[in-house]
């Protein structure tokens, strides 16, 4: 078992195409988590992460913060408690529209090879 004190996990630029987005990966291989990732997202008002793809899913818990969520099928907002799920191969992206950090929890599995 293994306690992950969050401010201890550096917070680094969410990559291309985000804006004002950091990314914390709290749980990982290097722990010894064999089957998911656990990240931890940033997002300051007015930022976003990268519109993108790929092939795994995504579960999703806002912890605080509001924003929307741009899929495929159109935007969805959210706001403290929601979950959200993206499937594989969907086209996302998250946009803080509100006033404060927003911070949500997102986990995805690692991919067999």
């Amino acid at each position: 078992m293994k306690v992950i004190r969050f401010k201890e996990v550096e917070a680094k630029d969410a990559g291309e195409g985000s804006y004002k987005a950091r990314i914390r990966w709290l749980i990982t291989k290097d722990i010894g988590a064999e089957n998911f990732a656990m990240r931890l997202f940033e997002i300051e008002p007015g930022g976003y992460t990268p519109l993108h793809r790929h092939p795994w899913e995504h579960e999703v818990f806002i912890l605080d913060g509001e924003g929307k969520v741009i899929g495929e099928t159109g935007e969805s907002e959210f706001k403290p408690g929601d979950a959200i799920f993206i499937p594989a191969n969907e086209m996302h992206q998250f946009v803080n529209n509100g006033e404060r950090t927003l911070l949500l929890i997102c986990l995805i599995p690692y991919q067999k090879r």
